[in-house]
This record gives structure tokens, C-alpha cells and sequence, in this order.
């Protein structure tokens, strides 16, 4: 019989990075940390594959000196993972390089970790905004419910993708209209700046070519430009009101509850949260938690299983 797991890790796995957590039995935090972005979607092509390795074997390395060979009991969230096949592929993967505990393991999506950092279940809704955007209730008996999530093509917005993407798209409408407009934008000078180029082919090659993280951190140059820019300022409040619909989704089909909203997404800039309460009803409490420390949630819940 294996030996019983004696420290939980917490995995929050996302497109752009994922933290990790390290508590003890008695659920006292020992380290965190994070590395490369992982995600489900990653399981279904060699190339995701290879880099779900690498990021596995960065994050063995970062928490080798600590765990010393000793059974990892395991809790993680990641963005993308689908049913049972892609749990089992995702363990086997991360027992390549971890002394992971097969039975005190639970490989969800970061969604449910998330809701779990801010609320029991049945106490409010959780709008999450980083590289996607999505809401999320658990309710009293445990079922899941969610709202938005769709990723980039069919939806996300108000998320740093989306963000990136809407600030883009009004750009190049502007250049059609008048070619070199963008001189006059600091919104797009910065995003040009940061891809690389202000012709088309440095714009179509990062937007096509890129990791959705790649393309969501753009979205730090959207709020740089907020002050400068009436464009940006009027980007960042409707990704704001984008975010405040993703919760009426969830008040219109479940009734009035408090509302958090996190994810890192709410650090770009006070504008979102501004948007955001103008699309809630004025009664409905909103608290603003852009760091939900879900990973380390994770890690205390993984020595409870």
C-alpha cells in the first residue's frame, strides 16, 4: 500500500501562468510559486503536449527541494480540461516528474477552485476575468453552473484576449478609413510597440501566431493608454459592463446574491470595475478580489480529500 499523502499541492493552471501552492497536513502554507500557463486544450497536439512536459518538469524543479520524494496529494484547476480521458492523460503526465497519490487526487477546472477561494457553495456568484472571462455558481448541492467562458472566437468578453482582440480590430478599422491614423493613438502605439511593427503583417503574425496569453497580456498596453486614449478609456468600461452582464446571467436565473469578481484581469484598471457596477442593480453587493489565491485554496483542499 502506498504511504498516505503527508503535503497537499494546489495547482491554478491558466493560459498565461500557473500557480502553485504547498501546504502541510495541517493546511499551513509552506511555499508557492509559478510557472508556464497550461491547459487542457494542450493534451490534444504533440507540440501541447511537449510544453505541458516542459512546464511539468519547471514546476517538479521549483517544488523538488521541499517535497523530497514524499506523496503529493493533489488538487488542481485548469483552464480547458474536458471529461475523464483528459483528467487521466493530465495525472499522467504530472506523475512523470511528481510523486502524485493517484487516489488523493482531483483534476478539475480552474473555475471550480476559483469559486471555491471566494464562496461555499450556494453564497454568491464569481465573475473571473483573466486571459477569458466567465461566471460561475456553485450551488448548496454541489452543481455547477456557468455563464460566459466561451473562449476567444465565441465569446470571453471583458477578458484580456477579448480586450486585446476589440483594441486591435478598432485600430485596423481606423486604418482602413485613413491609413496612419494610428500616429495619432496613443492605444495604438502602444500596442504596436509591443507586437513589433505597425504594418498589417506584424499584426496579423502576433494575432494568429501567438498564445492566448501572449495576445491577453496586450491588454496592459489598453489600460496604459486609458488616460491618453478616449478609445481605450471606452474599451476598458465596456469590458467592465461585459463583466457586469456575465453576473446578471447568473441574478437573472438564480436569484439576487452578492457578486466577486477576480481574476488578474481586474488589475488593469479601475475603469473595468467602474463598468462593472453600472451593468449590476444597485442593490446587489459587489466585492472586487482581483487575486482570488485560488492555488492556494487548491492546496488545502487537496489534503481534504
Amino acid at each position: 500500500m502506498s504511504p498516505a499523502p503527508v503535503l497537499g499541492l494546489g495547482l491554478d493552471a491558466g493560459g498565461s501562468q500557473t500557480r502553485w501552492a504547498l501546504a502541510d497536513a495541517r493546511g499551513t502554507l509552506l511555499e508557492q510559486g509559478h510557472v508556464a500557463g497550461m491547459s487542457g486544450l494542450q493534451l490534444h497536439s504533440p507540440q501541447g503536449r511537449a510544453d505541458l512536459r516542459s512546464t511539468i518538469q519547471a514546476l517538479a524543479q521549483s517544488v523538488r527541494p521541499m517535497v523530497q520524494g514524499q506523496p503529493l496529494a493533489l488538487y488542481g484547476g485548469f483552464t480547458g480540461l474536458g471529461a475523464q480521458p483528459d483528467k487521466a492523460a493530465m495525472l499522467s503526465l504530472l506523475q512523470e516528474q511528481l510523486p502524485v497519490h493517484a487516489q488523493a487526487t482531483t483534476l478539475t477546472h480552474d473555475m471550480d477552485i476559483a469559486y471555491r477561494a471566494a464562496f461555499g457553495p450556494g453564497a454568491g456568484y464569481l465573475v473571473y476575468a483573466g486571459t477569458g472571462a466567465i461566471s460561475a455558481f456553485i450551488d448548496e448541492e454541489g452543481q455547477e453552473h456557468r455563464a460566459g467562458g466561451r473562449g476567444a472566437v465565441l465569446g470571453d468578453e471583458g477578458g484580456g484576449y477579448w480586450i486585446a482582440r476589440e483594441a486591435l480590430a478598432h485600430i485596423w478599422r481606423g486604418e482602413d478609413h485613413a491609413p496612419g491614423a494610428w500616429k495619432n493613438s496613443a492605444m495604438a502605439q502602444r500596442l504596436f510597440e509591443a507586437i513589433g511593427g505597425s504594418d498589417w503583417n506584424a499584426s496579423r503574425a502576433f494575432v494568429y501566431e501567438s498564445d492566448r496569453g501572449a495576445m491577453g497580456r496586450l491588454a496592459m498596453q489598453v489600460a496604459a493608454s486609458a488616460q491618453d486614449d478616449p478609445a481605450a478609456h471606452a474599451l476598458l468600461l465596456r469590458a467592465g459592463a461585459a463583466l457586469g452582464e456575465l453576473a446578471n446571467s447568473m441574478l437573472q436565473r438564480f436569484g439576487p446574491r452578492p457578486v466577486t469578481a477576480g481574476g488578474r484581469a481586474l488589475l488593469l484598471s479601475p475603469l473595468l470595475e467602474q463598468g462593472m457596477r453600472q451593468a449590476l442593480p444597485a442593490d446587489i453587493a459587489l466585492c472586487i478580489t482581483p487575486d482570488l489565491e485560488a492555488h492556494v485554496t487548491a492546496a488545502r483542499l487537496a489534503l481534504s480529500i
